[in-house]
């Protein structure tokens, strides 16, 4: 099979459901999504057993996967400049310690990665359960498929929405449906990163919003802009005061559903 022949497809692991698209150039052929009950983080193996599902169904031998995961399953850490690491071991091992002064000590392993900063620029470091992304390699190797991509989805919007975001001082936010990553940049620099549970309704996220900004005036008197992408609010996109939306739909869209909202952030 040709490279430029071999399909693709697009998986979205969400907090209580999975979908799957099928990518025909620059668009998504959605193939539909199956919901289950969260029962809570380590749902993420119901999560794996319905995709192995939808990808028997759907997927041929030879075909790529991109994987986009929720914030649900994923953990994020500001991991600060040191002139004493000198060595990517030296870095991952701190970033690690990060992780463990703001989660404790984790009770099963993690693989984490860390954005590319210029030398004295903190670091967002993102992680994912070891298991899960293990599970995941060995379905999509039994299925005969090549994993080309696995991404939480706070780095697929961020990137997808890079360009439209101020360069300087901003808090972008990511609210699923049941949680909300927010990440700060402050003089073009990375500030913050949170991970709070909660509703992607307009008065919880105003209240989200709010706090964030009493805690940054705190800190500075500098003002920044708040980005926010909601998802899977599809009937009536969020109106709070001082934020600017972000979303992914379009007029062209006729699929209402939250996780197919997601799978258009892959490029």
């Amino acid at each position: 099979m040709s490279l430029l022949s071999r399909e693709r497809f697009v998986a979205v692991l969400g907090a209580s459901g999975v979908g799957l698209g099928q990518r025909r150039g620059s668009e998504t052929l959605w193939l539909g999504s199956v919901g289950y009950i969260d029962e809570g983080f380590q749902s993420y193996a119901v999560a794996l057993d319905t995709l192995d599902r939808l990808l028997g169904e759907h997927a041929r031998a030879g075909a790529e996967l991109c994987v986009v995961v929720s914030g649900h399953f994923s953990r994020f850490c500001l991991v600060p400049w040191s002139e004493q690491i000198s060595t990517p071991e030296e870095l991952r091992g701190f970033a690690r310690l990060c992780f463990e002064d703001l989660f404790g000590a984790p009770t099963q392993p993690w693989s984490l990665v860390l954005s590319a900063e210029p030398a004295g620029h903190d670091r967002i470091a993102s992680a994912l359960p070891q298991d899960l992304l293990e599970r995941l390699r060995t379905l999509v190797a039994g299925r005969g498929l090549r994993l080309r991509s696995v991404q939480p989805y706070l780095m697929t919007a961020f990137n997808r929405f890079d360009r439209s975001l101020d360069a300087g001082d901003f808090l972008f936010v990511v609210a699923e449906p049941l949680r909300s990553v927010l990440l700060l940049a402050r003089e073009g620099r990375w500030a913050a990163v949170r991970s709070v549970g909660g509703s992607d309704s307009d008065a919880a996220l105003a209240a989200l919003v709010g706090r964030e900004r009493q805690l940054q005036a705190s800190a500075s008197e500098r003002p920044f802009n708040v980005y926010l992408h909601a998802p899977a609010r599809l009937d009536a996109q969020p109106e709070i005061d001082g934020v600017q939306v972000r979303t992914l739909e379009d007029d062209s869209m006729t699929v209402r559903d939250g996780l197919y909202v997601m799978s258009r952030a892959v490029a």
